[in-house]
């Protein structure tokens, strides 16, 4: 059902909610429109994507996991995970609003959230978000950053670099990357929240 190339990375792009078609592509570089248009109408056929049409004024067609399909969010955080521990990986690559947001649900440690309440707000491109930590625990989803105690602006790239990079925002914001609009205590203590695996050891040739 997930097995085809691009599946589960479709499934994982719609996970907090529905998209269009031309955002879910704009968000997988290299994915043609052929092979999206196969993989939804395959993850159609399982069960797993809906489509639906939202009300005026949109009036725009959406792809939408199912309740079963949601279900598979434990999966993609627990691949996402493993992948990051690969020795290979290149932070550099491409990185989409929603593989960030659901990267902070995977990589957050609760035991320094103790005591910790905030908002933080994001605005990727045309996307906005927002995370909440409250009770030692941290919640994503698209959103208005409109109040927040914090809000990043830049590409998600950016944001990932602050947070599991180290890269201070006074360097991001000195290169362009970055805009940061709040209070920046919170920047800080929320970016501690969130750490990498360690590399899996590379075998000696």
């Amino acid at each position: 059902m997930v097995g085809e190339r691009w599946a589960l990375l479709v499934m994982r792009e719609l996970m907090l909610g529905p998209k269009r078609f031309g955002d879910i592509r704009s968000d997988l570089p290299g994915l043609s429109a052929n092979v999206l248009t196969q993989r939804l109408e395959g993850l159609e056929a399982s069960g797993l994507v809906v489509r639906r049409r939202l009300p005026p004024p949109a009036s725009a067609q959406v792809y939408e996991l199912t309740e079963w399909g949601y279900e598979a969010e434990p999966i993609i955080k627990a691949l996402g995970k493993w992948a990051a521990r690969s020795p290979a990986h290149d932070p550099t690559l491409p990185l989409s609003g929603t593989s960030l947001m659901l990267s902070f649900r995977t990589m957050f440690d609760s035991g320094k959230a103790e005591g910790m309440t905030a908002r933080v707000g994001f605005r990727i491109g045309a996307e906005t978000f927002v995370a909440d930590v409250a009770g030692g625990m941290v919640h994503t989803a698209r959103g208005d950053p409109e109040g927040s105690d914090l809000v990043l602006t830049g590409p998600a790239s950016a944001i990932a670099a602050f947070v599991y990079g180290d890269v201070p925002l006074e360097a991001l914001e000195a290169d362009g990357a970055l805009a940061v609009d709040g209070d920046r205590e919170v920047a800080a203590a929320f970016a501690n929240l969130f750490e990498l695996p360690p590399k899996a050891p590379v075998p000696a040739s």
